[in-house]
């Protein structure tokens, strides 16, 4: 379970330019993006997840519409200073048989996260720069010969952003606090009489803390249509809810993403703030 690192990796890229300069930005543009990520295979996992992606883009700054930084989202409303919207995320499968610790429990399959989020600017210290409060709540389905809901996720995160650094530059910086309910948190961390092993004992997961997350992210335009960039993310696992389960089996992970976008067209007219 990546938890959207691959998805906030590709956005991040493509749209740091946009945060501070709304106004005057195509409505569109399609490209391609081209990364690779290494993350843990779960949170709290000891085994590693490496995967090289080349994926077509699309970005739409519509004024409900918005396909953007780290989600699909409806706008409900927003002004200069706050936004509600509804957003979507996605996250990648993992497979149980690499992860030695799950070997023989069910895969985890591909997750779609939809629900509210509420973003609100709290200060912009330069004209390119902003602090800012994003609280999402989330239903989580996992789509696995299937669909089936998983739970809940909520998210709070504090975000700096300045998308205006010397020579091209551009840089974001977050920290956020990874909740779940006690269905997601069972979904991770659970486990149910029939899949228990002499090193694997049953365990009922709770609610509660998932991780603590540090995220900085890097881009740097090449030419007018060629962007690279860099991702990492730190997460602490110490003040999480499940740390007894047996599949809870280091305190700390790293993520980190590395990547390039090429606009490949845009549109003549213009985005709506």
């Amino acid at each position: 379970m990546r938890l959207f690192f691959l998805t906030s990796c590709v956005f991040f890229a493509l749209t740091q330019s946009a945060q501070a300069q709304n106004a005057n930005l195509p409505l569109w543009e399609i490209g391609a993006f081209g990364g690779f990520a290494s993350t843990p295979a779960y949170p709290a996992s000891t085994e590693r997840s490496s995967r090289a992606l080349v994926l077509p883009f699309l970005i739409y700054r519509g004024d409900v519409l918005r396909v953007d930084r780290n989600s699909i989202a409806a706008r409900i409303t927003h002004t200069d200073d706050y936004e509600f919207d509804i957003g979507f995320a996605g996250s990648l499968p993992a497979k149980s048989d690499g992860i030695a610790i799950r070997r023989g429990m069910p895969d985890l399959g591909t997750l779609i996260e939809f629900g509210p989020r509420f973003k609100m600017t709290l200060n912009r210290p330069t004209p390119t720069s902003q602090i800012r409060l994003e609280v999402p709540l989330r239903a989580v389905i996992e789509i696995n010969n299937g669909a089936r809901t998983q739970g809940v996720s909520f998210e709070p995160k504090l975000v700096y952003e300045n998308v205006n650094l010397s020579s091209g530059w551009g840089m974001s910086a977050s920290g956020s606090l990874l909740f779940g309910d006690s269905k997601l948190n069972s979904y991770l961390y659970g486990v149910s009489p029939q899949f228990s092993t002499a090193n694997r004992p049953t365990y009922d997961a709770q609610a509660g803390l998932i991780a603590t997350r540090f995220d900085l992210g890097t881009t740097k335009d090449i030419t007018p249509d060629v962007r690279v960039f860099g991702f990492i993310r730190y997460e602490l696992y110490a003040g999480a809810a499940n740390r007894a389960s047996p599949l809870f089996r280091q305190s700390s992970g790293a993520s980190v993403g590395i990547g390039f976008t090429w606009t490949l067209g845009r549109s003549e007219s213009r985005a709506a703030n």
